[in-house]
């Protein structure tokens, strides 16, 4: 009688799946919009893929899909909350009182107010201040209100400051917080993009030299 022999071959055990605790739906989306600007970190928007955010918040796709159905839905949230985010940080930073200071240093703190809230979140106004096409459009006219609304203040901020200084009286308030505001962007945008050419101290350093030379040393 002739023995078959068996042989056995052992198949390797699938990864197993990875389960998430449960969340409730508003912190599961807040986890995975911060998962979400981590890896927007080193990658551009366009770049962003579900697959990465997934991996990056430590849950599987279903987890994901789950709580946003779509890359669009999940990156129009996300542009929303930093821009949100954005605009209370610059409001927030922007001087108020221009009696105590001049208006040469007020000038120059509204700018570097505004560089330092770039460069505290290098990624957030990277999405802010270079808003791609692909973005949706009411995000990108909520985005030209915002600035609106900053604009406003710096506006109000340059009119106390040529009230404040009578050497300024022949300056447009208007104009003038145009040119503050437009010089920051213009800085934050070089700070985002080239951090290692101009890095932060460059960057401040030039704001202060430019303001002073704008708006005159006080006698």
């Amino acid at each position: 009688m002739v023995r078959l022999s068996r042989t056995i071959v052992r198949v390797p055990d699938r990864q197993r799946r990875r389960y998430a605790p449960r969340l409730p739906r508003e912190e599961r989306r807040e986890q995975l919009m911060d998962a979400a600007m981590a890896v927007l970190h080193h990658c551009p928007l366009h770049e962003l893929r579900m697959e990465a955010v997934a991996e990056a918040a430590g849950v599987g796709k279903p987890v994901l899909y789950t709580a946003f159905r779509t890359r669009t839905e999940l990156v129009t949230a996300l542009l929303i909350r930093e821009h949100q985010n954005g605009l209370s940080q610059v409001l927030s930073a922007l001087p108020t009182n221009l009696s105590a200071t001049g208006p040469t240093d007020a000038y120059t703190a509204t700018v570097t107010g505004f560089l330092r809230c770039v460069l505290e979140n290098p990624t957030r106004w990277r999405l802010i201040l270079t808003v791609p096409d692909s973005a949706p459009r009411d995000y990108r006219a909520a985005v030209r209100n915002a600035r609106n609304q900053i604009l406003a203040q710096v506006e109000q901020m340059a009119k106390a400051g040529i009230a404040v200084d009578p050497r300024l009286s022949a300056l447009d308030p208007e104009l003038l917080g145009h040119t503050l505001l437009s010089f920051a962007e213009m800085l934050g945008r070089l700070a985002v993009h080239d951090p290692d050419n101009y890095p932060r101290e460059r960057l401040e350093q030039y704001a202060a030299a430019a303001m002073t030379m704008f708006a005159g040393p006080m006698s």
